[in-house]
């Protein structure tokens, strides 16, 4: 049994990335909360599944839109939509990236542009398309997905990685900009969590039994603690917490 936030129940929470990994379960938890849920997501078919379970599990039925996160005018008309559709933004959660390996040696100009857009460029301008509605309403919640793989120095992905630390130069920018008008902007940060994505890619005997060596507890680190730590610094019980990157990764730094 989950934990219930009686004060996200009719939430409008926006959250990029929503349609499969961390971000599938992010969009379940909220659901189960009873808030408005609208996900932003580029694969339509693993969308349509979540949407389909959500249905399966009787909860709240989440609002998807398609739409390609590079695009960053297509990003800004959907969040205006919500915004003239239902008079405000409550909640955004930043989460969706891309932790695809690069070798140095093969790293283009176009491709490290095209992974900064993917993992860093729409985390600003979604805040920055909230932005005015959470200023007139003199509230809003804001969480920002980061990963500890810079933290550990994790090799083979230089750009996420430099992408991932960002964000927690963004969060604390926005907390600062936004907190006079009583807007909370916090990051949470994941250790290794396993999703199918990983599994299929990534999780082989050798790394899990490093992994196990790394952290404090010595178990998977699931989608699911991520989304119960969002949902905590989504709702008015961390009042009092901005400017803060929260670490959930079992105790591996």
């Amino acid at each position: 049994m989950n934990a219930i936030y009686p004060d996200l129940k009719n939430k409008i929470v926006l959250i990029t990335g929503g349609g499969s990994g961390i971000g599938s379960s992010i969009v379940e938890h909220f659901c189960e909360q009873g808030a408005v849920v609208y996900f932003i997501d580029i694969n339509e078919d693993a969308s349509k599944k979540l949407i389909e379970e959500c249905k399966n599990k009787k909860i709240s039925i989440p609002n998807y839109i398609k739409c390609d996160l590079l695009n960053i005018k297509e990003l800004q008309e959907n969040i205006k939509k919500i915004i003239n559709g239902k008079g405000k933004i409550d909640i955004l959660i930043n989460n969706a990236a891309n932790d695809e390996r690069h070798k140095i040696e093969d790293v283009t100009e176009e491709y490290w542009n095209d992974r900064i857009n993917v993992n860093l460029r729409h985390y600003f301008f979604s805040v920055q398309s909230v932005r005015e509605i959470m200023i007139k309403n003199k509230s809003g919640v804001i969480v920002n997905v980061g990963s500890i793989s810079w933290m550990i120095g994790q090799g083979g992905m230089a750009i996420y990685t430099a992408a991932k630390s960002a964000v927690v130069g963004l969060t604390r920018s926005f907390a600062r900009d936004l907190g006079e008008f009583n807007i909370r902007v916090n990051s949470v940060v994941p250790g290794w969590t396993i999703t199918e994505r990983q599994i299929e890619k990534w999780l082989t005997p050798e790394a899990e039994a490093d992994m196990m060596k790394q952290q404090c507890l010595k178990r998977r680190l699931m989608p699911s603690e991520i989304a119960k730590a969002i949902l905590f610094f989504s709702s008015d019980q961390s009042s009092g917490c901005t400017n803060q990157s929260y670490i959930v990764d079992n105790g591996w730094i």
